[in-house]
């Protein structure tokens, strides 16, 4: 058990490394600021610019949580605290449905659904055009994805609050939503920070259904109509192409990289955040 558990204390070390190694031709050439706030990108030129991508990235996790994480929130208090039985098994189902859904179905649905949706009616209605492939799109398709893994999540944290503190705070006299408020989100607090920050990340190292969806324009969008075009998207879209362009191989495996540095922040910011509200 012992020697089961280093093996995965250390692979994410190995992976890391591994990355490290594999980027280095690139930095005999280039310097990691200048990787990162370039946002040139012509490997036919020798131009590798990352700022665009990590900008990519970031935009469109940001909106997948700003439309996932209330939904999510509202939905595991209202399953917990008000819906019938029948109506929880229901969702249990559902919720089960969606996370089981491969990540090319929600891209293909992404394509035929929402890029229409956002094309001919909510970027007008804002007075932008746009082809909907774009960040919006993208971050739509995200948070319908990230919303079974988060909910899932959340349900279980409020279900494991003990009643007995629900059940004091209404004999007191405090209202349902007050008790809501000063019991459940409080005692739950830590489990809701975890809970948002794995569809975070879940969203982070999507792939193929962002692909489909984001437009994949090397820019920095000015706004969430505008296409973008997300690291984990560059990998894929070009790992085994282009091998031949020199330090070709080495810049994508510095996006990977890249990926894996933000997620590791992420996570290590998440885990302060939960310590300190412990």
């Amino acid at each position: 058990m012992v020697i089961a558990m280093l093996c995965l204390l250390l692979l994410p070390l190995a992976i890391g490394l591994g990355l490290v190694l594999k980027s280095l031709p690139l930095f005999q050439t280039y310097s990691f600021g200048s990787l990162v706030t370039s946002a040139e990108w012509s490997p036919m030129e020798g131009k590798f610019g990352f700022y665009a991508f990590i900008v990519g990235s970031l935009w469109v996790t940001l909106l997948s949580f700003i439309l996932s994480a209330p939904v999510c929130l509202l939905a595991a208090i209202y399953l917990t605290q008000y819906a019938p039985k029948w109506l929880t098994q229901v969702m249990y189902f559902v919720i089960d449905v969606l996370a089981g859904i491969p990540s090319v179905v929600y891209g293909a649905w992404g394509v035929l659904v929402v890029v229409p949706l956002v094309s001919e009616y909510i970027a007008p209605a804002f007075g932008f055009s746009t082809t909907g492939y774009c960040l919006l799109s993208g971050g739509i398709v995200l948070a319908i994805m990230a919303v079974p893994y988060m909910l899932n999540m959340l349900v279980e944290v409020f279900r494991s609050i003990p009643i007995e503190l629900k059940e004091a705070s209404l004999s007191l006299g405090a209202g349902y939503w007050q008790t809501i408020k000063w019991i459940l989100l409080r005692e739950g607090k830590t489990g809701i920070i975890a809970a948002l920050s794995l569809g975070i990340s879940k969203a982070l190292g999507e792939t193929i259904a962002v692909l489909m969806v984001v437009g994949n324009v090397v820019q920095v969008p000015q706004n969430v109509f505008q296409p973008a075009y997300p690291l984990p998207a560059l990998i894929a879209n070009n790992y085994g192409d282009m091998m031949s362009v020199p330090l070709y191989d080495a810049a994508l495996m510095l996006s990977a990289l890249l990926l894996f540095m933000i997620i590791i922040l992420f996570n290590a910011l998440t885990n302060l955040l939960v310590n300190r509200n412990s």
